[in-house]
This record gives C-alpha cells, structure tokens and sequence, in this order.
C-alpha cells in the first residue's frame, strides 16, 4: 500500500511513519510537510536512506501539487498536517484557518477529482477538543454535540464537518478519529508533558495553568498509532471513532508525577494565570472502536511517563535544539507575566 502523510513530520505523523513502516515493511510512505515551527525533518532522520519513504517539503494548502502527488497511485491518505496549540491559536487564529480549515479543504477536493478511477482512503486525524468541555462526570462519545471553545478547536470541528460532507455529498472513503491528549517521543516542547518533563530535567519552573485542577484524558502515541492502524485498514467509511486512553488526570498530578519520576522538588511547580476559555475536563468513551474493531489502549499512564522520561533524557540535545530561537521567544512571551 501507498500512504500519503501528510504532516508526517510532526509529533504523531512522525511516530506513526515509524510504526507503520516497522509493522508493514512492503508498504510505503509519501510525506508530505511544511516544516513550520513544529515540524521537525530530524524526527525521521533515520529513515531518509529507506527506499520505502519519501519526504517531500510542501504545503497540503497548495492544491496543485497535492493533486500531482495523489495521482500517482496513493491508495490511502492519513491527515495529520495542523497547527495545534492552543495558545498559538488565541494569539493568532489566521494560520489554523488556513492549514486546519483551507488544507483539509484542499485535500478533500484532491481526493473528489480521483477517487472513481483510483481507490483511495481518506483517513482524518481530530480532537477531542471539538466537543468542548465536560463536567465533572461523564465522557465524549461519537455522538456529543460539538461546542468547540478556542479558534484551534474551532478550526479542527470545521474541517471535520468538511470531511464528513464530502462523504456524505460525493461519497468519499472518509473517515475521522477524535483522540485525547498525545505525549510520547518527538513532541514539541510547548506542549505539557514535554514542557514538564525538559524544565524539571533543566531544574527550571514548571507553569501550570490556573488551580492546575484542568482534566485530560492522556494516551501513549504508539496506542494512538495502533487505533489509526485499525481505523484505517478496518473502519467503517462514513465513520467516527474517538481514541481514548483511560487516563484521566489534573495537570498538577501530571506535573508532579513527572518531578517524582525525576526526582525533583516539587517546588519547582509555578501556578500561572490561566488562559483564556480553558476547558476544564476532557474523557472519552473509546467504547464504539473497542467493540466494532477490538482496539483499546495497552500503555498504562505510569508505563508512559517512564518511557516519556527516558527518551527525554537520552535525547537532550533534540529538545535543547528546539527549546532556543523562536521557541524561547515564543516561551517566554506566554508566561513572562503569568
């Protein structure tokens, strides 16, 4: 099989290229990326001599050249390519438009033109954050109604409603998973997990969002990329499955599990003033994919963070690398005055 990444360069497309290409070794990957900020060409550094993948620098907003690529016998396309951040997208929500809303619209548009004559799959990659906000109890299913809170969540519920339009409209092999909160190996240093775990490593603070009581549903990215494999090669087109990892936590106990990890004083935590329309819980029921195609999680969150850990430390020199320049421009601005 061809498989078109797309943001393939990033925290989950690079550990899914990896996975996928470890798991099936007849099959190979097209790469696509922009190398924004978070787009990292080092993530896949160790693959660039494989004759089955193949990095190719563009933007999924450029439709010509998206159309040339698919053309040449993709059989299924996996859509990582986003902006991310939450607090990127309330300085400046004009980049999600573009490559969230636009870029999904690009690709969809592709994937109409060819896929009568070429088979091709087009699989989705979303958030929970679409949902919005939960209470106290509860979880996200399939069915919640979408309330998204931020220009990010916003901008990943409308090209989620594109693809499933496009379904529903031209029938196109579509289908979307919805995940909790990733953290794993290569991911960017604003995120939570890798910002507690290179800060606590360097003895810096750790700044955590208002009362640090702020819930999310944590999973093991190699589960996340084990739940897309099933998704793709077994789920239903038309379909929505939400990925979960059964890991519900407050972020202060994410941050204090990740100094206890270290060894670190807990002191080093920082309360910082929250930021604006931050939701309070997230948990997702994953029961829809576990019955329909058998997956649930296999990483427990204490397994995770250890292995997190470890690769953080033997990996210094990648995260240093990042944590410098723009980022620690872009670091300090967001928590100066926090």
């Amino acid at each position: 099989m061809k498989i078109l990444v797309t943001g393939g360069c990033g925290f989950i497309g690079s550990n899914f290229i990896r996975y996928f290409l470890k798991s099936y070794p007849d099959y190979s990957m097209i790469n696509v990326d922009k190398l924004t900020y978070a787009g990292n060409i080092e993530n896949l550094s160790d693959l660039s001599h494989s004759p089955l993948y193949y990095f190719i620098r563009g933007d999924i907003a450029d439709a010509p050249r998206i159309e040339e690529l698919i053309s040449k016998g993709v059989e299924a396309i996996v859509n990582f390519a986003a902006e991310s951040h939450v607090d990127r997208s309330i300085e400046d929500p004009s980049a999600f438009i573009k490559t969230n809303v636009f870029g999904t619209f690009v690709l969809l548009e592709a994937v109409r033109k060819v896929f009568q004559k070429q088979p091709i799959r087009f699989l989705h990659v979303s958030t929970d954050e679409v949902y919005g906000s939960l209470g106290e109890t509860g979880a996200f299913t399939e069915e919640t109604p979408l309330a998204p809170n931020s220009p990010y969540a916003a901008s990943k519920t409308a090209a989620d409603m594109l693809v499933r339009a496009y379904h529903h409209t031209y029938g196109i092999p579509a289908l979307i998973t919805r995940c909790s909160n990733n953290y794993g190996p290569y991911q960017f240093p604003e995120k939570l997990i890798p910002l507690m775990v290179s800060n606590a490593i360097e003895d810096k603070e750790l700044p955590i969002y208002g009362d640090g009581m702020h819930v999310r549903d944590w999973i093991y990215v190699e589960d996340h990329c084990r739940a897309l494999d099933v998704v793709l090669h077994r789920g239903k087109e038309g379909e929505i499955y939400n990925i979960g990892g059964q890991s519900e936590k407050p972020n202060l106990t994410v941050a204090k599990t990740i100094l206890d990890r270290l060894g670190k004083a807990h002191s080093l935590i920082r309360f910082v003033t929250d930021r604006p329309g931050h939701d309070r819980r997230y948990a997702i029921d994953f029961s829809k994919i576990e019955r329909e195609l058998g997956w649930k999680p296999s990483v427990s969150f204490e397994e995770g963070i250890s292995l997190t850990v470890e690769w953080y430390q033997a990996h210094r020199e990648w995260w240093k690398k990042i944590k410098t320049g723009e980022y620690l421009d872009y670091y300090n601005r967001m928590y100066k005055d926090r």
